[in-house]
């Protein structure tokens, strides 16, 4: 299934094999655990007590402790995969699902990647938190949480070229290939593109022009010294009311491969960049991207920009010059 990478919590080590160890006779048990959302419990008793005759004494109830040296662990990690903006319908939320990896697949997503994961389906018992003394124990019980665990992550990062992060590039056909070539022969190539701005708008050619230029790109060029010049331009429209500045909007929206479109006056800066929560389950901290980080190689539309407070702003201008 393809999505986009909201949110990453820290990799975790886990136990595979678990080695148990009676602190009354000695006696070592081996257990093998499931790779999931599972918890490790201790088993209660001892398996040298329970098979001993009656002349052995048995021992005590939870004598069983891990050893830490002869078990085997593995990576864990949790992450939160939210279907890809631009599929979304008008109007809906984005659903998301958790997905858990393991192994040499922890730690290689950040917030803002889109993927393509392959896994398997899986649901785990909702743990209740000890301090909710309410909650009806056997009700409890039946709350079963769904989860995938990915066997395989493709994601395509091209960070030389500057393209777009994982799969938003449209699929190009042969014979889209040999349109190109046509319009690359024609003289009149650029004001064509710009007539197919939004063509239902009449005027503002100029404006149109620099949509144009918005949407293209151009090439950003790294300096021998290191410093990176971006190759894409920002957009600011100025006008009275009702001539056509959201309708512009809209369409940038709708055409980019990778676009968010946002409000300035309910925007604050945690939304546009990035917030930090905290995981209600474990009470780690975890780092959720913003409408910035979810449009990372495409375009960010901000209507009512003037709306916005002054240090909202402050956030999306670092973006901008990069």
């Amino acid at each position: 299934m393809p999505g986009i990478v909201t949110s990453t919590m820290k990799t975790e080590i886990k136990v595979r094999f678990a080695v148990w160890k009676c602190s009354n006779c000695g006696h070592e048990k081996r257990q093998e655990y499931p790779i999931g959302l599972q918890r490790v419990q201790a088993p209660e008793l001892c398996d040298n007590s329970t098979s001993a005759g009656a002349d052995r004494q048995r021992c005590p109830p939870r004598t069983y402790s891990l050893d830490l040296k002869k078990s085997e662990y593995f990576d864990n990690q949790l992450m939160k995969l939210q279907e890809a903006p631009e599929n979304i319908p008008t109007g809906e939320m984005p659903r998301s699902v958790l997905v858990t990896v393991d192994r040499y697949l922890a730690d290689t997503c950040t917030p803002g990647t889109r993927v393509k994961i392959m896994g398997i389906f899986n649901i785990t018992r909702n743990q209740s938190s000890n301090n909710d003394v309410s909650s009806n124990k056997q009700f409890q019980n039946k709350i079963q949480r769904p989860f995938i665990r990915v066997l395989g992550i493709q994601s395509l990062i091209n960070e030389g070229s500057g393209c777009f992060t994982g799969f938003a590039q449209p699929n190009i056909t042969q014979e889209d290939q040999e349109k190109f070539e046509q319009m690359k022969r024609d003289p009149n190539n650029y004001e064509n593109l710009c007539k197919s701005v939004a063509p239902s708008i009449f005027g503002h050619n100029d404006i149109k022009k620099a949509i144009a230029c918005l949407l293209f790109g151009g090439c950003p060029k790294r300096l021998p010294d290191g410093m990176k010049l971006r190759g894409d331009i920002n957009v600011l429209l100025l006008g009275d009311p009702s001539v056509a500045k959201s309708q512009f909007l809209k369409f940038v929206d709708r055409v980019a491969p990778v676009s968010v479109y946002t409000s300035g006056k309910g925007s604050s800066a945690a939304g546009l960049t990035a917030s930090v929560l905290r995981d209600p389950s474990t009470g780690d901290f975890q780092l959720e991207g913003g409408a910035m980080v979810l449009a990372d190689g495409g375009i960010v539309c901000i209507d009512e920009f003037d709306k916005m407070r002054a240090q909202d702003r402050v956030a999306i201008h670092e973006a901008m010059e990069q």
